[in-house]
């Protein structure tokens, strides 16, 4: 009994330190960063998916779900409930999570003619400041990439 219950405890902290992330150069982190310049040729509004796979939901409805569950029975049982508990929050709360958090937010795709004469799309997050025939810097590459106006 005690043998499930730490178990459990065990896996439960692996997965709130498994929810951490790594900070490097490509998330943000300190490092080196490519910076193209150029002049905005089309802004197209459009929406992007969200990528809210935090796990926080699933933590904490998994928690929700060993709470509850040792409230029920004794013994064999009771573990038992607990385990069945914390797996049925977790799905649970992984799902709340995806249903409040993961809906599409209204984004722009911006091509830039770069000074070389490449022509680039990146799709962010809306940005006001953005106009047609602006100048402006591409920060990052790939799904890092971020389009911001030259000062």
């Amino acid at each position: 009994m005690k043998n499930i219950a730490s178990w459990l405890t065990i896996t439960l902290v692996s997965l709130v330190l498994c929810a951490c992330a790594a900070v490097d150069a490509g998330s943000g982190g300190a490092g080196e960063m490519e910076i193209r310049s150029g002049k905005i040729e089309q802004i197209t509004m459009t929406q992007m998916q969200t990528n809210h796979d935090s796990g926080v939901g699933a933590i904490l409805g998994g928690l929700a779900g060993v709470g509850i569950g040792s409230l029920i029975g004794s013994g064999t049982g009771r573990d038992v409930a607990m385990v069945a508990g914390a797996l049925a929050g977790a799905a649970g709360g992984n799902y709340a999570e995806k249903k409040k958090y993961d809906q599409p937010q209204q984004a722009q795709q911006i091509i830039v003619r770069t000074k070389s004469g490449v022509l680039v799309s990146v799709t962010q997050p809306v940005n006001a400041a953005l106009s047609k025939g602006q100048s402006v810097y591409i920060e990052g590459t790939g799904n890092e990439a971020r389009v911001v106006p030259q000062s």
